[in-house]
């Protein structure tokens, strides 16, 4: 490690949740049901998740852990507390639709999802952290599902549109960074969790799913139009689930595959930075045989453009021209081959820091925006001891090298925003819904069946982070 691994003052450290994965509360305050409340634990969850349940029901038979969450809606004081403790710069959520919005289509919103966000964020601010919001954090609400076919349906844009200048008007003053969608092109890849989308027998996937992207991109971009004339002083971006493509080989063949996965992966933030859909995107459209009218009108709506682009990353990516050859990673939800230089995590996920300094300069290289890393993190099984101690080594040095090569991103000359772990609390896992899974750097007392104290415990990893925080500098 260099002697300089030392971060500036305004580069901001912070920690992330999600309501869906941690709010619980599924049936209070007025709240609508999501589709993330429809998405169980157990073997049947893929089914629904990556949109193979064209009706996903709610039975007896299952556990929904989204419905309990982490209890953060009645916990969130002491656990900013515990953040503010920490020494968090920043504090990323996100705000459920359905609980401003209990069907989707009400022309007006749930005063007591209001009132509810105006705590949270005032309490947010008292403990002394910025606010990061993500409008749409795979979150909309069942009645947009049910009544309209969810991001299927044009329609759709108006109602979150509506959804937007609500959370823009009510909430504006707390927040300092907002994101319209997470990880938004995730759609492509689990369109039930991602965005509601559960695909008929009679459809053909690929056109629902990238009429619902250019849906979702026209989206942001009328909300980032309102945004700027609601909301002057902040800034809003849009997030992809980021990890950089690298070729198995440097076969020929191998190294188109990979500018094609990356192109496939990025082609969000180019509309969404650029204002127009990329030279390459009509070829991805013939290959897959999808028909996609991009009218003079939307086009235009395209050209409001976003301040930043953030990102999560948890690994790399590996492609090859032809994929019977290798052995596929099964732990990406984007589809990889196993990267035969690289170690594991314990669900498959590639475990790369370099990847996260070369994700960055190839984010900045092709966009030349500020750049803001929301979510990076390790999930891992976790002990707590008897006396309460949880000594996650493995999490410290996950987190430790990735910081490495922030700073030496930093160095690169590359404008960072900041870095926000994710997970900060132990929370449902948006992938497998598990709670063993656990990214935090505080414990919470629950299992993957519900069950538990909920109490909070602080790791190793809590005490670490501090010192990285409060010093400005790697240990």
């Amino acid at each position: 490690m260099k002697e300089n691994d030392t971060f500036p003052k305004d580069f901001l450290f912070g920690g992330a949740i999600a309501a869906n994965q941690a709010e619980g509360a599924w049936k209070e305050g007025g709240r609508g049901e999501s589709n993330i409340d429809y998405i169980p634990h157990g073997n049947d969850r893929m089914t629904v998740k990556l949109g193979y349940q064209p009706n996903p029901i709610l039975d007896d038979q299952h556990y929904y852990p989204s419905h309990t969450g982490i209890d953060f809606y009645h916990k969130y004081d002491q656990d900013f507390d515990l953040l503010e403790e920490l020494g968090l710069d920043i504090f990323r959520t996100s705000i459920s639709w359905s609980r401003l919005y209990p069907n989707g289509d009400e022309s007006q919103p749930n005063p007591e999802g209001i009132a509810f966000y105006k705590q949270l964020f005032e309490s947010c601010r008292n403990h002394h952290m910025k606010l990061l919001v993500t409008l749409a954090h795979f979150d909309i609400p069942m009645g947009l599902v049910r009544g309209y076919g969810s991001w299927r349906n044009k329609k759709v844009i108006d109602f979150y549109v509506r959804f937007a200048e609500t959370c823009f008007k009510e909430f504006g003053d707390y927040v300092d960074y907002w994101i319209t969608f997470n990880e938004i092109n995730i759609v492509l890849h689990s369109p039930f969790s991602g965005a509601g989308l559960a695909i008929q027998e009679n459809e053909n996937r690929d056109q629902v799913l990238f009429q619902a992207a250019h849906h979702m991109l026209l989206a942001s971009s009328l909300a980032v139009k309102s945004f700027k004339t609601l909301c002057p002083n902040s800034q809003i971006g849009c997030m992809i689930a980021g990890g950089s493509f690298y070729p198995y080989s440097c076969a020929p063949d191998d190294v188109w595959q990979a500018m094609m996965d990356d192109r496939l992966n990025t082609f969000f933030v180019d509309v969404q930075v650029n204002g127009r859909y990329p030279f390459y995107f009509k070829n991805i459209l013939k290959e897959k045989n999808i028909s996609l009218e991009v009218t003079p009108e939307e086009a235009e709506i395209l050209k409001s453009t976003v301040d930043f682009v953030a990102f999560s990353y948890y690994s790399s990516r590996t492609s090859i021209g032809d994929t019977s050859k290798v052995e596929m990673n099964s732990g990406n939800v984007v589809k990889s081959v196993k990267n035969p230089y690289l170690k594991q995590s314990d669900w498959g996920w590639a475990i790369d820091p370099k990847g996260l300094r070369i994700t960055i300069n190839n984010l900045y290289e092709k966009y030349k925006k500020p750049l803001f890393i929301v979510e990076n993190g390790f999930g891992a099984q976790d002990v707590l001891e008897e006396d309460n101690a949880i000594h996650d080594s493995y999490r410290i040095s996950y987190m430790n090298e990735h910081l490495k090569e922030v700073a030496n991103a930093l160095d690169d000359n590359i404008p960072l925003i900041g870095y926000i772990s994710w997970g900060i609390l132990d929370l449902v896992s948006a992938s497998t819904g598990e709670m063993k899974k656990r990214y935090g750097v505080i414990y919470v007392d629950k299992d993957d069946a519900g069950n538990g104290s909920f109490a909070r415990y602080k790791k190793d990893s809590y005490y670490w982070y501090q010192k990285v925080i409060a010093n400005r500098k790697l240990t």
